[in-house]
């Protein structure tokens, strides 16, 4: 019976999990920023914070990928679980910055807390779901429920734009709003891309 050789370096596992740590500050500053009692400015620099932190564990795995000779699944796909999870916390970064520095003046707040909800759940199980890269088991059910969020997001898109434009806001007011509301759509289709990428590695990997 031949021995199949097993990688040794496991500490990716350890900053995959780091990084989707990040995502449940950046869903928590996220959700603090549409607070109307907010101060928009101090919530944005810690977001701007969060997202160095992010950018710094992102780089670490990089590293460690080009330092290392075997490693636990695909360097491609080590490089898009990476790229994709930092890819979240860029998308959510930017739409705090865009609520700091848009400064709209009637926002349909219930409407965009529905979509940080669904963010602040993705990221809760996207956490939950990084230590099971080691064994892969239990995976199936991440990527479902993930992919069931971003419909659910999809339909209060829907359900935001057509609210924008009802003709309850002023022209300007609605372009301010529909970049919130991209960039939050943006974040949400980023973490499906990560949970495709988590599935082809449990394909592969099976």
């Amino acid at each position: 019976m031949g021995l199949r050789f097993r990688p040794v370096e496991t500490a990716f596992y350890d900053q995959f999990s780091e990084s989707a740590q990040h995502l449940l500050v950046g869903t928590g500053l996220l959700a603090e920023s549409l607070d109307g009692t907010a101060d928009l400015a101090d919530v944005a620099a810690r977001m701007r914070e969060a997202e160095h932190a992010a950018d710094e564990t992102t780089h670490a795995i990089i590293r460690r990928v080009n330092q290392t000779f075997v490693t636990p699944f695909d360097r491609e796909d080590i490089y898009a679980l990476a790229s994709g999870l930092d890819d979240v916390m860029d998308c959510m970064d930017e739409v705090v910055d865009m609520l700091m520095l848009y400064e709209v003046k009637a926002m349909p707040t219930e409407l965009l807390t529905d979509q940080v909800d669904v963010l602040q759940r993705c990221a809760e199980i996207t956490a939950a779901a990084m230590p099971n890269l080691r064994s892969m088991q239990s995976l199936d059910e991440y990527w479902i429920e993930i992919n069931r969020l971003e419909n659910v997001g999809d339909r209060n898109h829907r359900r935001i734009l057509a609210h924008l434009f009802s003709g309850e806001y002023k022209a300007m007011e609605v372009l301010k709003l529909k970049d919130i509301v991209e960039g939050l759509e943006a974040a949400i289709d980023a973490f499906e891309r990560v949970a495709n990428t988590v599935e082809q590695i449990a394909v592969k990997e099976s």
